[in-house]
């Protein structure tokens, strides 16, 4: 995976437009369980898939501890790690030596990590959609639609989420899927704090 298909991750979410549907009493009840099974997420941690608009796949382990801290760690030969903490979310290409920093506040990955998420208000629900064991959940920061949709994908009975896709300004599709999840426990909060490997580089010499 190239590093113009990580920017159009989920991670790094490019401009997306979305209009909302009218939601049926069925769809308001799906996005109150929705909101109840993200805020019982308060420390995960699991392995996952993601797959690029051109098709590229690659891995790897996630971390998140919300509110506001994450990290997914690529797999070789995938040189990027991502971390979310101190209200910014960093990425980084070993491969290029290239760090970009983010707010959260900017992001549609930030509303995963916000505490006490409300799918109401300053979030707007643009669809829900019904599949076999599956709901999906379409949304958007009310204020910057611009800053792009997030599909989060949940399996029902009991709600829980599994995936998430998001479609950028291009119309092109990236998924993160999550598998073996953990939930609970306790993480070393220095995943959650990136250092730049050049700061030890450039302190050597």
């Amino acid at each position: 995976m190239n590093r113009r298909s990580f920017l159009a991750s989920p991670l790094l979410l490019l401009p997306a437009f979305a209009h909302a549907q009218a939601l049926s009493p069925q769809d308001q009840a799906d996005i109150a369980q929705a909101e109840v099974a993200l805020n019982a997420i308060h420390t995960l941690k699991a392995r996952f898939q993601q797959i690029a608009p051109n098709g590229s796949i690659s891995g790897g382990t996630a971390w998140l501890d919300r509110p506001g801290r994450m990290r997914f760690q690529y797999d070789a030969p995938a040189p990027f790690l991502l971390v979310a903490g101190h209200g910014l979310l960093v990425f980084n290409d070993s491969q290029l030596q290239q760090t970009s920093n983010i707010p959260l506040g900017r992001t549609p990955l930030g509303l995963l990590l916000q505490d006490n998420l409300r799918l109401s208000g300053d979030v707007t629900v643009t669809k829900v959609t019904r599949f076999p064991g599956q709901v999906q959940v379409t949304l958007l920061r009310t204020a910057s639609p611009s800053e792009g949709s997030l599909t989060l994908i949940f399996a029902d009975k009991p709600m829980t989420l599994r995936s998430w896709t998001v479609v950028d300004a291009q119309r092109q599709e990236t998924r993160i899927t999550l598998f073996d999840v953990q939930l609970g426990g306790t993480f070393d909060q220095k995943l959650f704090t990136f250092i730049d490997p050049k700061f030890f580089q450039n302190n050597s010499q």
